[in-house]
C-alpha cells in the first residue's frame, strides 16, 4: 500500500492563508486553515494506507486525528520540503497540502487501490493556479523536486515535466482548486459539504456585515 503525506501549517493566525487577509481577519484565516486541515487529515485517515504521516510546519493541536505520524518539515524552500517528506517514505507515496479540503477518498482512490501502482510511477494533481495538490511516487526520488520553482503560474508545469524527463509513466488526477483567496474559499466551500464549508458560511455572514 501506499504512504500518505499531508503537508501543512500549524493554523496560527498571521502564519497560514495571510492572502485571506483582508477580507478575513488573521483569526478568521486561520480558522479557515483549519477547518481545512482537519478536512484533509479525516480524508487521509480514511484511505488506505501504509503509514499516515503528517509533515508539519509548527506543533500539532486538536485538530490532528489518531493514527498519523508527525514529523518536522525540513529547513528550505517548499521544494526542499517536499523532497524531504518523499526522503523519508520507503515505497509508494502520496502527499497532499492542507489547502484543498475538497478531495474525498473517492477522489484519490485511483492513487490508493491495490493497482494504483501497475505501469504507473507517479500520479499528479494539477492545480487551477498553475501549482499541483497532490503528487504520488512509486519510489522515493527526492531529486524530482529539488530545484523546481515553487509558487508561481508555472510551478505545475515544470514539477510534471520533471517527471517526464525522468522518464517516469505520468498519470493525472482531476484540477482542483487551492484555498488562497477569499475568491478561492467561496469557490471551494461551494464545492464541499465538510468543516470548511460550515466554517466559511459563518465567517461569509459575519464579512459581509
Amino acid at each position: 500500500m501506499t504512504t500518505i503525506l499531508v503537508i501543512a501549517k500549524e493554523p496560527v493566525p498571521g502564519r497560514v492563508k495571510t492572502r485571506l487577509t483582508p477580507p478575513y481577519t488573521p483569526d478568521e484565516a486561520a480558522r479557515l486553515a483549519e477547518a481545512a486541515l482537519r478536512d484533509t487529515l479525516s480524508v487521509a485517515a480514511r484511505l488506505p494506507a501504509t503509514r499516515r504521516v503528517l509533515v508539519l510546519s509548527g506543533s500539532p493541536g486538536p485538530w490532528l486525528p489518531d493514527g498519523f505520524e508527525v514529523v518536522p518539515q525540513a529547513a528550505g524552500g517548499l521544494d526542499e520540503r517536499i523532497a524531504a517528506a518523499f526522503a523519508g517514505c520507503d515505497g509508494p507515496a502520496l502527499l497532499v497540502g492542507m489547502d484543498t479540503p475538497q478531495i474525498t477518498p473517492e477522489l484519490l482512490a485511483p492513487v490508493t487501490c491495490p493497482c494504483a501502482w501497475d505501469g504507473v510511477d507517479a500520479w499528479f494533481g494539477p492545480a487551477a493556479d498553475g501549482g499541483f495538490w497532490a503528487l504520488g511516487l512509486a519510489r522515493p526520488a527526492p531529486a524530482l523536486l529539488r530545484g523546481v520553482p515553487m509558487s508561481t503560474a508555472a510551478t505545475g508545469a515544470a514539477q510534471r515535466q520533471r517527471l517526464v524527463d525522468a522518464g517516469l509513466s505520468v498519470r493525472d488526477l482531476p484540477m482542483l482548486r487551492d484555498v488562497d483567496t477569499a475568491d478561492d474559499a467561496a469557490r471551494v466551500a461551494a464545492a464541499t459539504s465538510g468543516r470548511f464549508a460550515a466554517v466559511h458560511a459563518g465567517l461569509a455572514r459575519t464579512v459581509a456585515r
